[in-house]
């Protein structure tokens, strides 16, 4: 059996947060959906599916015209079976990501993030598969006094902490 490996890269425009992972159903598309509409108002999502059998299409919904295109061509871009791609638009993966993993079909989340990441496929006679993701850069060292304040005054001025 052969085993081609390939790099799929995802760049989010600057606003955009993705989730990418795997789940096992059809439903998916749906239970995303109504699990993200229900987790905050007013938020701009879509997720999109890469069904594993049948027709193997990339199922697909959300709340944007423009934020659905963009889940389908990064799920078109993957292609791996039952892959899930969620775009976010004025939110961040922490608003949503715990009520993610809870849906009862999702059996992993590779990333949450906005950086670029690469997402690695596996391709066999069978099909094709995510083996993980490079997210983000290379770490330069580590936090001084400043950085740390930094952290600390960024994540009060955007509300995550008191």
């Amino acid at each position: 059996m052969s085993i081609r490996l390939e790099s799929v890269e995802i760049k989010t425009p600057e606003g955009i947060q993705i989730i990418i992972g795997q789940s096992h159903f059809i439903k998916t598309v749906e239970d995303i959906y109504e699990t993200i509409a229900s987790s905050m108002p007013k938020v701009e999502f879509a997720v999109a599916f890469c069904e594993s059998s049948g027709p193997a299409l990339v199922r697909f919904d959300g709340t944007s015209e423009d934020l659905k295109k963009l889940a389908v061509e990064y799920a078109l871009k993957i292609s791996a079976g039952h892959v899930f791609v969620i775009v976010l638009k004025n939110a961040y993966p922490i608003n949503v990501l715990n009520r993610i993993k809870n849906v009862e079909e999702v059996a992993t989340v590779f990333c949450a993030t906005g950086n670029p990441v690469n997402v690695i496929i596996a391709e066999t006679e069978l099909g094709r598969g995510v083996l993980g993701v490079v997210d983000g850069i290379k770490t330069k060292g580590v936090e001084n006094e400043e950085d740390k304040k930094h952290r600390y005054e960024f994540l009060r001025k955007i509300g995550y902490k008191k």
